[in-house]
């Protein structure tokens, strides 16, 4: 699932995908394209895909979640949820 956001990706903005993502537990990947990210809200991504896998490895599930984030530039033609 693909997460757009013109200007700074916070902290607040990753607990808002996370959430929306968790709605989904069949989505494996959660693109982030945006301006910049700041450090806070990387690491909540990332500790939310850890936070998943820990949890597959221990029901035994075959379960992941890829976290990309793309910085830098914001394109109006990709498709995606705006934040």
């Amino acid at each position: 699932m693909l997460f757009k956001k013109m200007g700074t990706f916070t902290e607040g903005d990753a607990k808002k995908v996370i959430e929306m993502v968790s709605e989904r537990p069949e989505e494996r990947e959660i693109i982030i394209m945006a301006e910049h990210v700041t450090d806070g809200a990387k690491r909540r991504l990332w500790d939310y895909a850890r936070g998943i896998q820990l949890m597959a490895d221990m029901t035994g599930e075959d379960r992941s979640v890829r976290i990309e984030i793309l910085e830098g530039y914001v394109s109006e033609h990709v498709k995606g949820v705006e934040l």
